[in-house]
């Protein structure tokens, strides 16, 4: 079973930024990685996900161009950088992983496709 450390949630102000963290117990290109959230009162939704070689990363439209997914292939871990946080964006936010696909170039925001999934982080945003 693959284990999640997920860290960097925090409380931020409007327009701040923060950094989330999540580390798998095995190699990072073996699985697709998501980032997901669940706002109080709100169904989980995608925020990003990372094809296993590394190259295709997807965001749902609410966060693009101030969120930013990269990997560290040498500590097997993705980093969900978040700026110009805005109070909608606070939620527990779900690093997750597909185990199952074969495709190297492709990951989809889809969640019944993810099968292993991390303990949350809560970030809040508020002045």
């Amino acid at each position: 079973q693959l284990l999640f450390v997920e860290s960097g949630g925090d409380l931020v102000q409007p327009g701040g930024s923060l950094t989330l963290s999540c580390a798998v117990s095995g190699f990072i290109s073996d699985y697709v990685i998501g980032y997901f959230r669940q706002a109080p009162g709100k169904e989980r939704e995608g925020v990003s996900c990372m094809s296993r070689d590394g190259k295709m990363v997807k965001y749902v439209d609410s966060v693009k161009g101030r969120f930013t997914m990269s990997r560290d292939s040498t500590k097997n871990m993705v980093t969900l950088q978040m700026n110009s946080l805005k109070e909608e964006d606070t939620a527990v936010y779900y690093c997750a992983a597909v185990s199952w696909s074969s495709a190297w170039d492709m990951c989809v925001l889809a969640q019944r496709t993810y099968d292993s999934w991390g303990q949350g982080t809560q970030v809040t945003v508020s002045s």
